[in-house]
């Protein structure tokens, strides 16, 4: 068999990241599910990335059912070390008694608005969005089952039950998910098409210019598994991320961001990119901020007192799916972020 050509380094570990939810192509007992694979996890194992998209069964299980020809690439019967390429289609089936359901949690959660439809919720940091390796529990996920019992396995996948789009577990702020089938097709398209409208607050080091974008891809870095970069990444995606700067506290900034493009943590590596990351941040700030920015001590102080990166989805805009109405939403700032403000404000 021919070698396949590949577009950068071969993947040792898939993320748990991946963008393009399985969507369910039947129903019943066995349904039937399909998703594309993204393009930072070109050179995974076949049977690693059914676990990363499919927190609820093992690697062992996974190849069982590739090997079963359960699941297939493209349509084709491959073997569970098989490593995937970008584009390529994954479908098959899971039989329900392999698939355990999603623990319904009695979790407090900020419902900005519900209907038939849909639900839009303020996300508390510190919250992972749907269950995944080492988070089995206590996510957002975990709280919808348990307020919407019928919501399980809406999009074709039950741990991330009526989820349509995905935040950070630090990044705080307005989500959006499906109550059925039909909207979360009609919603997953409009993401896919970019007619989804998000508006971010972030606070960064220094000062940026007013306002202006960027827009260098982002893909995997090559020698970190869990961070993204816009410096030589490998299968590198085009992203965009506008800024506006909405207020200078001394030696830091409030920004406004919007993204034309969902990518992993776009907004804090191109953040990072123009020399501003978003404070709090571990991942892509760096390791002494006062030395890299020259902070005062007040600045300093409040910056090292933060639990998490200090960024929050504002606004959130959509056209409903069964109305045609333009809808639009805005979370709160959270209590973390209004407290480093006025820590900043004047003696």
């Amino acid at each position: 068999m021919p070698m396949r050509k590949r577009s950068g380094p071969i993947s040792t570990r898939c993320t748990a990241n991946h963008n393009n939810p399985p969507r369910r192509m039947s129903e019943g007992t066995n349904p039937i599910f399909e998703f594309i694979v993204d393009d930072d996890e070109g050179g995974c194992r076949f049977d690693t990335l059914m676990g990363t998209v499919f927190p609820d069964i093992s690697r062992t299980l996974a190849g069982r059912l590739i090997r079963d020809n359960l699941i297939r690439v493209n349509g084709k019967i491959r073997k569970p070390g098989f490593r995937v390429t970008p584009g390529e289609i994954i479908s098959g089936s899971i039989p329900p008694r392999n698939r355990p359901l999603i623990n319904p949690e009695a979790i407090d959660i900020d419902i900005l608005y519900e209907d038939a439809d849909c639900v839009v919720l303020n996300k508390p940091p510190g919250m992972v969005v749907h269950p995944a390796p080492g988070h089995s529990g206590g996510t957002l996920a975990n709280a919808l089952v348990y307020r919407y019992p019928d919501i399980l396995g809406i999009g074709g996948i039950d741990s991330r039950s009526g989820i349509v789009h995905r935040l950070d577990k630090d990044t705080s702020g307005v989500m959006l998910a499906a109550r059925t089938t039909e909207a979360h097709s009609a919603l997953s398209l409009q993401f896919k098409n970019r007619l989804v409208r998000k508006t971010y607050l972030g606070f960064v080091y220094g000062i940026p210019a007013k306002e202006g974008s960027i827009t260098l891809p982002i893909g995997r870095h090559p020698g970190h598994r869990k961070k993204m970069t816009a410096h030589d990444p490998a299968n590198p995606r085009d992203a965009e991320t506008r800024w506006h700067v909405m207020s200078q506290l001394n030696d830091v900034a409030l920004v406004a961001f919007s993204i034309a493009t969902g990518r992993t943590h776009q907004i804090r590596v191109h953040c990072a990119a123009m020399r501003h990351p978003i404070i709090g941040d571990t991942l892509y700030g760096p390791s002494h901020p006062n030395r890299s920015f020259n902070l005062t001590k007040k600045t300093a102080a409040l910056a090292a007192s933060v639990s998490r990166h200090l960024l929050h989805a504002r606004v959130i805009s959509f056209t409903h799916p069964s109305t045609g109405e333009i809808l639009t939403f805005e979370a709160p700032i959270p209590a973390d972020m209004l407290a480093f403000q006025k820590g900043l404000d004047p003696d």
